[in-house]
């Protein structure tokens, strides 16, 4: 479903995206994890197209999405859910009128819009606060609301960048939950996060960035401290400084 075919962004002289090539198949949930820094979220934005790369190929079902023109690249967007970690909320609208708003866009019908937001609502244990404000709900109740406005327009592809950030163990479990019940569903998700709780838990495909560059992919995995650490105190001691030092006798836990 999704290629990326030697990947190269970058921002003057510093490199962002080093010749990044990976594969995900549709229905997959994969976790992107590294340090701050890595590239992850430079990674989502170019999947969605908010972003130019330098060189190489993103192919989505098949379409190069680095070619399309503004039109094509709209409707691209409204079949991808997207989520990210400052919510971006209408403050002056509720809950149901925030998730209304992405199909009044689009020119639905009021009928269509009411059922399509209270079953979105629903999927996302909103209905209850379908009257409040931005202002009014907690931190998970924010989090949901944007997952419910990004599911509106079913995607098959739904990309999540740090979705868990600003929440406490209980409201981040609850986000988490919801994005594995959205991929039973069928939707591929990509999420990007520094959670190591909650992609432990997870035990999905981990792929694991450092300055820009895939180091580790594994089919099921949680969040391998010993690569991250392991590849940064290498670059700052040099490949031939670490010899047969083992990175548990360098980082405590």
């Amino acid at each position: 479903m999704i290629q990326f075919d030697k990947v190269i962004k970058s921002y003057g002289k510093h490199t962002v995206l080093h010749n990044i090539s990976m594969e995900i198949s549709g229905g997959e949930f994969v976790t992107l994890i590294g340090s701050s820094g890595a590239g992850k979220s430079t990674l989502l934005h170019a999947l969605i197209g908010a972003l130019s790369i330098d060189r190489g190929s993103i192919l989505v079902d098949g379409y190069e999405i680095t070619e399309f023109d503004s039109d094509t690249l709209q409707e691209y967007r409204r079949k991808v859910g997207m989520v990210f970690q400052d919510y971006k909320l209408l403050e002056k609208k509720t809950v149901y009128e925030n998730v209304a708003f992405a199909l009044e866009v689009c020119g639905w019908r009021d009928e269509d819009i009411r059922e399509r937001v209270y079953e979105v609502l629903g999927i996302v244990g909103m209905l209850d606060h379908e009257g409040k404000f931005p202002a009014q709900l907690a931190g998970g109740e924010v989090q949901r609301t944007a997952i419910a406005r990004a599911l509106v327009h079913r995607p098959r592809l739904f990309i999540a960048d740090e979705p868990t950030g600003n929440l406490d163990f209980w409201h981040a479990q609850g986000i988490i939950d919801l994005l594995l019940k959205i991929n039973d569903a069928g939707v591929t998700v990509l999420m990007a996060t520094h959670n190591r709780e909650m992609v432990d838990q997870i035990q999905r495909r981990v792929i694991t960035l450092n300055d820009g560059r895939i180091i580790s992919d594994k089919e099921i995995g949680g969040y391998d401290v010993n690569i991250i650490m392991g590849r940064e105190l290498t670059e700052m001691i040099g490949e031939e400084g670490v010899g047969d030092i083992e990175i548990h006798e360098i980082v405590e836990f």
